[in-house]
């Protein structure tokens, strides 16, 4: 065997152990973040190299991002979302315009999840708040429980896509790619996201005879109803527009969209009670508090993982593979989706992303266009047994068993994986609206 060729292997050998430490702890318990740090911490052992001081520096530089001060501040403007009341004058403005249709409160579960995607850019935040107002309705006017339960999860799917989306946030921090130019190239993958449902929609209503409603159509009406609506419209386009034209960073964009929607809630709306506000900015801190150990955790992890050369030795692989560059994206897709299977998106995001980004980028894969399609297979897995985190909070929010759930979503993921492939290979899609507006 050449040594080069038997140096390789060792190095396989040693990252396969790495990541059957972590897949070992998380399945006796453990959260994945703390798998994560033990794992390479336990891995540092193991080679000898193991230094208190060196531990403590990674993790220091794991969350050493500027950037990532945006992220307690999108996950309070998803708490004040889900504690206010926003998303219920959101869905009965957009039910004035779809309820008419057949399988109306479909749609308006999907373009609801749409809208409150450009405001908080989680879907873990964007299901439970709009599962909150429409499943109990849905249930009420004839929908089947595991259908409106699978919507809401598939359409909330397309939260982390459309911008401001916390995933890209995340990779742009650990990769220097453009944040804005990742929000932009969202936008068109995200919407025909939503799109594919509602033509999924289209046919399901129709085989399963949903109801069709009765909307008053008058000015009167739309005017009460916009009028409700018109504080929480604005804040998306607050959001995306001060990013993408360089007015605010995300960082000030997170700050000033906190306290904008948190003003509407407690002041314009009065549906928070100032008591309430403690409770909020503690959930948020909460969440916040899992972000940052994770981003902890892969500061030691990717010292590891750059000291075994894991980049070299994928990048040889993919050399000797001689891969063009849509057999490379091909080899991605199925690669995220897998990882999406039986790992959280976020660590497998920053393990990763930065690995396989110098090989894309050598393969002439503009790198906003790979960022996005890997957001798009990471988020997908959120619907994906068994680490689906939107089909056990959708299970649990419906009161059904994670079967029945499962069932009902498969053919929704189906449609989305569609989308995925059309991003892929058309990179149009997602680089459209990055050149036009920015000229790059």
């Amino acid at each position: 065997m050449p040594p080069s060729v038997f140096w390789i292997s060792i190095r396989v050998l040693m990252i396969v152990l790495l990541f059957v430490l972590m897949f070992a702890l998380i399945a006796f318990g453990l959260e994945i973040w703390a798998a994560m740090g033990v794992s390479a911490i336990l891995y540092m052992l193991i080679r000898g190299e193991m230094l208190i001081d060196l531990v403590a520096s990674k993790m220091v530089e794991g969350v050493d991002h500027f950037s990532l001060v945006a992220i307690p501040f999108f996950m309070l403007v998803g708490e004040v979302m889900n504690a206010s009341g926003i998303t219920k004058r959101l869905a009965d403005f957009v039910h004035f315009f779809v309820g008419r249709l057949r399988g109306g409160l479909a749609y308006v579960a999907i373009i609801v999840n749409m809208i409150a995607a450009g405001v908080s850019g989680s879907a873990v935040a964007d299901a439970s708040a709009v599962s909150a107002v429409l499943l109990p309705l849905m249930e009420k006017k004839g929908y089947d429980k595991p259908f409106s339960a699978a919507i809401n999860a598939a359409a909330a799917v397309a939260g982390p896509v459309i911008p401001p989306s916390i995933p890209m946030v995340f990779i742009g921090v650990i990769s220097g790619i453009s944040i804005g130019k990742l929000f932009l190239g969202g936008i068109i993958p995200g919407f025909l996201m939503c799109l594919s449902l509602c033509i999924f929609v289209f046919f399901v209503a129709r085989r399963k005879n949903y109801p069709v409603e009765r909307v008053s159509m008058s000015w009167s009406a739309f005017i009460a109803l916009f009028r409700d609506a018109l504080f929480a419209l604005i804040a998306p386009l607050l959001i995306v527009s001060g990013v993408v034209f360089g007015i605010v960073t995300i960082v000030e964009v997170a700050i000033i969209s906190a306290f904008y929607v948190l003003f509407i809630a407690t002041c314009v709306y009065r549906t928070l009670p100032f008591r309430e506000v403690p409770k909020v900015f503690r959930k948020a801190a909460v969440f916040s508090t899992v972000i940052m150990m994770i981003f902890a955790s892969i500061g030691v992890y990717s010292y590891v993982v750059v000291f075994e050369q894991l980049g070299a030795t994928l990048a040889d692989l993919f050399i000797s593979l001689n891969l063009g560059r849509y057999s490379f994206l091909m080899a991605a897709n199925i690669f995220f989706l897998f990882m999406g299977l039986i790992i959280d998106a976020v660590p497998v995001m920053l393990i990763f992303f930065p690995v396989l980004l110098p090989i894309s980028t050598e393969l002439g894969i503009d790198p906003t266009h790979f960022g996005v399609i890997v957001v798009i297979n990471l988020v997908i897995g959120l619907l994906t047994p068994p680490v689906g985190a939107l089909l056990f909070l959708e299970a649990k929010l419906a009161d059904i068993s994670f079967k029945e759930l499962n069932a009902a979503v498969w053919p929704m993921t189906l449609t989305l994986l569609s989308v995925l492939v059309l991003a892929t290979y058309f990179p149009a899609i997602v680089m459209f609206i990055p050149n036009l507006l920015l000229g790059m």
